[in-house]
Parts: structure tokens; C-alpha cells; sequence
């Protein structure tokens, strides 16, 4: 079977959870299939790169690149896209070609409505991508249960039996504790002291503000936040504000904003007491699957697909998040956070236990056996159906 995979994210350019997905999946469905990567951006090796439309809305430069994609993706057997950027390219493929498409989703656009500051008008037409896309797909991969609940919900036009459920990996051997504490002396952070630390984008998707808030009630240790792209001028203003509060009422406050290495974000992930995932929208969160490899204890909020992550009391504790009482979820942050950070012992058997999770559960090889599962079934109907 030969196939395109059809993304705007792909290493080294990898700002997201979806990026990360897709460099992984990659090499592991090369064993298996014959892959094209087409690219929304400028050239990578081993891709076939699509520019975007310049001098536009950002959403209808992503169309001109998709519809280049479409016309460069004759002669394949299926199409399979990654997110609302690439979903287009795979509607229109699938219809010109007559192929199978598949779609993997990350998140879902009508979940993610503060996009709208990002992308002004952009966002209406990437919802109606994104729905065109999903209403019309052959398969979807959703990469958790509570994702595919959010996508049945979003757009119940789809038949459940075409939404498949294959999580996200982790790749242990690349993330696994390590000793080394380098990094951190380099950015003034004490390897001795108790470190909480979050990782991820500057967007309201991943909460940081609500953590930034509780982090006035963490108790003594060091708030490490590796935050950086912000999504709007607005929201880097917004936070660089609230980090000058937080570190003019309490010491060891550390913002690194520029994009960290994996050897460097696996260095401080193993030296963290806790690991803190305050997102309010989450399908899977790979950076949750990276600090359990680490060996590192989580405090997360529990929407999404995160408790299919984090088992609650076993490799980490979950905080209720309710979107009408921010001040409830903050408190409940600093609260899950302190009472790790009073017993080390149970926040270092936590990490032990999800170091062995990650292990049993959450292999990329599996990943891609299931993956390529769905590429046959959806091959097979389509080939009924015509």
C-alpha cells in the first residue's frame, strides 16, 4: 500500500502534540507501508514541501497549499491528513482521486473557540474545513476515547463505526530519567529543590494562566515554565504580566520561552518533583506520556483523554476542571501540587509506576500496526462501496 500523509507539522519544525505524532509515526509506518510526506511550509528532507498562499487570511493560505497537495497526491492508494491545516488536501485528494481518506484528530476546532483571536475570519473557514473534511472522511482515528466522544458529539452526522480509537506513543527509549543535571544549572534552577515544571505552548488550550494563578499557593519550591509561541501578541502579553507578578511575590520562578531540545526538556522532566498539565482542552496530551517516561509524577486537570493518561491516585492525581469556577480548579491544582511536593516518596512512586505504564501501554510500533489496521478497513469498504 502506498500512502500520503498529509501535515503542516514535521521535524524539526514541531510546535504541537500533532507534530510530534506525525515525526514519530512516520518511520514506524515506513516498516509497514510505502509513505509520501506532504508538507504545508518550506522544505524539510524526506517531504515533498506545499507553501502556503502568501498575503492572505492565514486560513486561505493553508487552502492554496492544500489544493497544491491534492493535485500532487495521484497515484496513491489512500490519503491520510493531520489536523484542519492538511484536512482539506485529504477531502479534496480523496474526491479527485478516488482514494480512501483517513483523518488522525488532534483537536477539534468548534473545542477550540479562543482560535478566533488567532485567526480572525480564519476561524469560520477552518471550522467549515474541518467539518467538510470530517463529515466526508473514510476513516477517523481519534487518539484517545474521550476524543472520539468530542468528535461524535461535534459532528454527529458520522457513523461511529468509521471513528477508530489508536492513542498517541511515547518512544522510552528516548524519554527515560536520566542523571544529568546540566541543563538545569545552566538556567539557574537547583537539581537540590523541589521543581514543578510545565511544558507547552503559550495558548488558553493549555491553561498556563490558570497555573501561573495557583502557582501563588504552590508551596516552597521552583515553578519552571518552558512556554513559548505564543498564539497572539495579546496572550504573550497576558502572560509575560502574570509571570512579573508570580516572580515579584515568591523566588525561583524560571520562564524559558525559547523552544528546548528533547535531551534538555527530558532533563528537566527527570528532575521534576511534579509535573503539571493544566490544559482545559486536551484529547490525549503527548507531553503527559513524555514526563511518565521520565519517571516523573503528574498533577493534571481531568478532561479530555487525560485520565486515560493519568490514573488518578497511581501515577498521578487529577484536578476537576469547571470552566464556570476557575478559582475552584486553581485551588485544586495548588492543592494536588503541594500534597506531592509534602510526600517525595509517594510523588517518586507515582513516577516509578508511570514509567511502567508508558513502557506496558504506549508503544509507537503498536501505534502504527493499528494505524495501518485502519488504512486496510478503510481501503476494503471503499472498494465495496464503489
Amino acid at each position: 500500500m502506498h500512502i500520503g500523509l498529509l501535515t503542516r507539522e514535521y521535524p524539526p519544525e514541531v510546535y504541537g502534540g500533532a507534530g510530534v505524532h506525525v515525526g514519530a509515526l512516520v518511520p514506524r509506518l515506513r516498516g509497514l507501508v510505502d509513505v509520501d510526506v506532504h508538507r504545508i511550509g518550506g522544505p524539510l528532507p524526506d517531504t515533498t514541501a506545499h507553501e502556503p498562499t502568501p498575503g492572505v487570511n492565514p486560513a486561505l493560505g493553508m487552502m492554496g497549499a492544500d489544493l497544491s497537495i491534492a493535485a500532487a497526491a495521484a497515484g496513491l492508494d489512500l490519503v491520510h491528513s493531520h489536523t484542519w491545516y492538511a484536512n482539506l488536501a485529504g477531502h479534496v485528494a480523496g474526491l479527485l482521486h478516488g482514494v480512501p481518506h483517513v483523518i488522525t484528530a488532534h483537536s477539534l476546532e468548534p473545542r477550540r473557540p479562543w482560535k478566533a483571536e488567532q485567526l480572525g475570519g480564519g476561524y469560520r473557514l477552518s471550522c467549515w474545513i474541518e467539518r467538510t473534511a470530517y463529515e466526508n472522511a473514510d476513516a477517523i482515528i481519534a487518539v484517545s476515547d474521550g476524543m472520539r466522544a468530542d468528535v461524535l458529539d461535534c459532528y454527529p452526522r458520522l457513523d461511529p463505526r468509521r471513528v477508530h480509537v489508536v492513542r498517541n506513543g511515547i518512544d522510552t527509549a528516548e524519554y527515560h530519567p536520566v542523571a544529568e543535571t546540566d541543563v538545569l544549572v545552566r538556567e539557574g534552577i537547583d537539581p537540590a529543590k523541589p521543581i514543578v515544571v510545565f511544558v507547552g505552548r503559550v495558548t488558553r488550550q493549555k491553561g498556563l494562566a490558570h497555573l501561573i494563578a495557583a502557582a501563588h499557593r504552590i508551596a516552597d519550591a521552583q515553578i519552571v515554565l518552558c512556554a513559548g509561541a505564543p498564539d497572539t501578541p495579546e496572550i504573550a502579553a497576558e502572560t509575560a504580566a502574570a509571570v512579573a507578578e508570580l516572580a515579584a511575590h515568591r523566588a525561583g520562578v524560571f520562564w524559558i520561552q525559547r523552544m528546548l531540545d528533547r535531551a534538555d526538556v527530558r532533563q528537566l522532566l527527570s528532575h521534576a518533583t511534579v509535573f503539571v498539565c493544566p490544559s482545559v482542552y486536551e484529547p490525549l496530551g503527548i507531553v503527559n506520556l513524555e514526563a511518565m517516561a521520565c519517571g516523573t509524577a503528574i498533577v493534571a486537570s481531568d478532561v479530555g483523554g487525560i485520565p486515560e493518561v493519568v490514573a488518578d491516585g497511581h501515577n498521578g492525581l487529577l484536578v476537576h476542571y469547571d470552566e464556570a469556577d476557575p478559582a475552584a480548579y486553581r485551588a485544586g491544582l495548588a492543592d494536588a501540587v503541594n500534597r506531592l511536593l509534602a510526600d517525595p516518596a509517594r510523588a517518586a512512586a507515582m513516577g516509578a509506576a508511570g514509567r511502567v505504564r508508558a513502557e506496558r501501554e504506549f508503544a509507537w510500533s503498536a501505534v502504527a500496526e493499528r494505524t495501518v489496521a485502519v488504512y486496510e478497513q478503510a481501503v476494503a469498504e471503499k472498494a465495496i462501496r464503489d
